[in-house]
């Protein structure tokens, strides 16, 4: 059943395209919710959101403020998005202003930070007076809401699969939507669990964002989330975002991952340019064959595939480095804005033979790589 979209402005001022900027460019990039139609950016005004990405022209432009995007749109956005995902908890005094405004213009706000508007008494009476919404993506479900693990888990029968990282903002998630959509191109009937902000901002139909809850919860949403697909939608297939990884020292969330969602396969994300991890330049960032040593010792399931973040590298130094982690590891490698994920369907398919049966529609070799920027 099709439905309308919600017209969206993004702001992620002097972010876009940057580690801090990775909601805006996943809305940028796929949204089941939200026709984007615009990013407010200074320091990129008048490019284009696709292109500033590294991509093809997507016919979203920049801004480099909220009046001038305004005047240039036919008509006012429905929303207006907090499109950056900074490490600092609180907004600065700037952004305040510029978010009263969108909802003085009219404009619903959706925020994915973990300073919660609706509970901000300035925002509240600002939303009253101008008949707006205020929606906290992070805002956890009310302690009655929420689960602690079952062993409920053990009864579902198809394939989980966990795309994990070595680090944050790695790319876990674009990989996960990509290979989602390709599942779903070849008449398999995926469903991507989310665990962050932008994915449910992008439409996951299941999931919550596991950073905000009280630990005592985590596990038991990530595994409540499964069963309600599992149970809800007869998958063929479930795939579950990553967040962090499990060798990152300031975040338990891919732990509950693993725990929560037993998966039966793991893909690793990594970015070989990366040299520390983003937003600690103090802490070395770990090797592939580290995080996959880890992985595997706390859960019985193996990473059968290793996808890479292009960030900072010539095609040249890609193409050459996919080489070398599939002699290395014996696992297939790839890069899925760049190649797709042809080489990620296939290792599924051999790992799960049942899914070939099931596959509906194109054949695999016609596979496009998804439009993703």
């Amino acid at each position: 059943m099709s439905f309308l979209k919600k017209t969206a402005l993004v702001y992620c001022d002097q972010q876009f395209g940057r580690v801090d900027g990775k909601t805006a460019a996943g809305l940028v990039r796929h949204s089941e919710t939200y026709t984007i139609v615009g990013v407010l950016d200074r320091a990129l005004a008048g490019q284009d959101a696709g292109e500033a990405l590294g991509g093809a022209s997507n016919q979203i432009p920049i801004f480099a403020d909220l009046e001038t995007a305004l005047a240039q749109l036919p008509t006012v956005p429905n929303c207006y998005i907090y499109g950056k995902a900074p490490l600092a908890a609180c907004i600065p005094v700037a952004e305040r202003r510029l978010i009263l405004e969108a909802m003085q213009k009219g404009m619903n706000i959706l925020n994915g930070l973990h300073e919660f508007f609706s509970d901000d008494p300035e925002f509240t009476q600002m939303a009253a007076q101008c008949g707006v919404q205020i929606k906290d993506i992070r805002k956890p479900p009310h302690l009655k809401d929420l689960h602690v693990f079952t062993g409920q888990i053990a009864k579902v029968t198809v394939p989980v699969i966990a795309i994990l990282g070595t680090d944050c903002a790695c790319g876990k998630r674009t990989t996960a939507v990509a290979l989602n959509q390709a599942l779903i191109d070849l008449g398999l009937n995926s469903f991507l669990v989310g665990t962050g902000q932008t994915s449910l901002m992008q439409g996951a139909r299941y999931g919550v964002a596991i950073d905000a809850l009280v630990s005592q919860f985590v596990i038991g949403e990530i595994e409540h989330a499964v069963l309600q697909a599992f149970d809800n939608e007869s998958p063929d297939l479930i795939l579950v975002e990553g967040q962090s990884a499990v060798s990152h020292p300031a975040f338990m969330s891919s732990l509950g991952i693993l725990k929560g969602s037993m998966p039966d396969g793991i893909i690793l994300q990594h970015p070989p340019a990366r040299l520390f991890r983003c937003d600690f330049p103090q802490l070395a960032m770990p090797t592939v064959a580290s995080e996959i040593k880890l992985i595997e010792a706390i859960s019985p399931a193996r990473v059968l595939a290793i996808t890479l973040s292009h960030e900072n590298l010539a095609d040249t130094e890609l193409r050459s480095i996919i080489a070398a982690y599939e002699q290395q590891f014996h696992l297939p490698t790839t890069d899925v804005l760049h190649d797709g994920c042809q080489k990620l369907v296939q290792t599924l398919l051999e790992q799960f033979p049942s899914l070939q049966q099931k596959i509906k529609r194109s054949p695999l070799a016609s596979l496009p790589v998804l439009a993703m920027s």
